[in-house]
């Protein structure tokens, strides 16, 4: 009870309440992320089982329209799919995979980022070189590039099957820098004070130096990095099944959803690509307004 009193009246929680628009972004993040989890209860059918797909049915506007029905309250697909089923169960599959590369960019940045903070010389020039090279190519050609060459190290058969690993493994690995340039900066502060050197003169290892010492208080800047980060490997995601190169078909994330309505745009069956669009756009904008008062709500100088 003490913890829940203190973190009422700390100056985070008073600052979140105090803004209309943040209280609405963690609504709408809560009722997406409660969406994307609860699929299999919440969805009115689910669209990856062919038992519960009919033909009659497909191509089906909007409930408001003239042929609508209450049965599909975003109408359905060419294939008799419930738009609002697959927009619930695509949203899974790019939080999954949002969530993932998020966590995977952030080990890898933050592991990095401290030995090169913490050892400097020869090892933090070199970390650093990689990370200013990877830095002058977009994220996106980053990805793809990672993505292509698993397409051909792996075997053909295997590439719907570890297709969302590979995805994950080419955002993270996109993602990284801005973690390590950011716990570097960090770290080069925090070795020089005192709790440090006291920690080097008792001879504890630097490992544990790095873990137990210098990690906690490098760790809110991590954070407000990764909420902003998460929208950003949504979009990666996102583009990437766009284009083609990301789940597969039988797993279809909002990019892929996309994709596919994107043929039968000019058709008159414009809802099957801009639902799921707008679902994207309301999915990242709440997650970005939040990465934004986190980082606010953290700057002291801002207090």
């Amino acid at each position: 009870m003490d913890l829940v009193r203190r973190a009422l009246d700390s100056d985070i929680y008073w600052s979140f309440k105090r803004s209309p628009v943040v209280v609405t972004a963690a609504i709408v993040t809560i009722l997406v992320f409660a969406g994307a989890i609860f699929a299999p209860w919440i969805a009115p059918q689910n669209p990856f089982d062919l038992r519960q797909l009919n033909l009659m049915d497909a191509s089906l506007p909007p409930v408001w329209s003239a042929e609508g029905t209450s049965q599909y309250p975003l109408g359905t697909d060419t294939q008799g799919r419930d738009v609002l089923s697959t927009i619930l169960f695509g949203s899974r599959i790019s939080l999954l995979v949002g969530f993932l590369s998020v966590i995977f960019a952030m080990f890898l940045g933050v592991s990095l980022g401290l030995i090169a903070g913490y050892m400097g010389g020869t090892v933090d020039a070199v970390i650093m070189r990689i990370a200013d090279v990877q830095l002058s190519f977009p994220a996106i050609l980053i990805a793809l590039l990672i993505d292509g060459v698993a397409r051909v190290v792996i075997p053909r058969e295997l590439h719907h099957e570890i297709a969302i690993y590979v995805l994950i493994l080419a955002i993270g690995f996109s993602g990284w820098v801005q973690y390590a340039r950011t716990v570097r900066g960090s770290c080069l502060v925090e070795k020089s004070k005192e709790y440090v050197q006291a920690a080097r003169v008792i001879g504890r290892h630097p490992i544990a130096i790095m873990a137990q010492h210098v990690l906690p208080n490098v760790m809110g800047p991590v954070l407000v990095i990764a909420t902003i980060h998460l929208a950003l490997a949504i979009i990666t995601e996102a583009t990437l099944s766009f284009l083609g190169v990301g789940v597969p078909p039988t797993e279809p994330s909002l990019g892929t959803l996309i994709r596919i309505g994107n043929n039968y745009l000019f058709s008159g069956e414009w809802w099957i690509t801009v639902f799921p669009g707008l679902a994207l756009v309301i999915m990242v904008l709440a997650v970005n307004l939040l990465g934004d008062w986190l980082r606010d709500a953290l700057n002291p100088k801002l207090r």
